[in-house]
């Protein structure tokens, strides 16, 4: 596994991992690496610190499995309440946030679907938008 320090277009940083170099650089071409925050596939790899293995043991190395499960249940507790407490508008998301943002509707807090291009312009035109986070997989389906 090797992990990437990533920037998308609109100069969000995040990481990812993947099984090797080539991996991303597939993953890249075929525009199936993604920001988190707003969705662009214009995703460029940033320069980094090579992890290097020292020879001392590590304090107290982290617990990465619960690292991450803690992280995969926060992610299904923000999707839950956003789901259980926004109004959903499906594809008219970029629209109804506009009308909302400009006066045209009454205030809410939605959630839809939106292209990237449709995020980036709603960000372009200073209308306060975010993807939420996908929905992790089920532990009780994972093998």
């Amino acid at each position: 596994m090797i992990r990437y320090a990533l920037q998308c277009d609109d100069g969000h940083g995040f990481e990812a991992w993947f099984g090797a170099s080539a991996d991303y650089d597939d993953q890249a071409a075929r525009g199936l690496v993604e920001c988190p925050v707003c969705g662009s596939h214009a995703v460029s790899k940033q320069i980094m610190a090579p992890a290097v293995a020292g020879t001392r043991k590590a304090d107290a190395a982290p617990d990465l499995a619960r690292m991450q499960t803690m992280v995969m249940q926060a992610a299904r507790e923000v999707r839950s309440h956003v789901e259980r407490n926004f109004d959903y508008v499906g594809d008219a998301f970029a629209r109804e946030a506009r009308d909302i943002h400009e006066g045209r509707s009454e205030k809410r807090e939605i959630y839809g679907e939106a292209t990237p291009a449709e995020v980036r312009k709603l960000k372009d035109d200073g209308v306060p938008c975010a993807a939420l986070p996908p929905l992790p997989p089920d532990p009780a389906k994972l093998n």
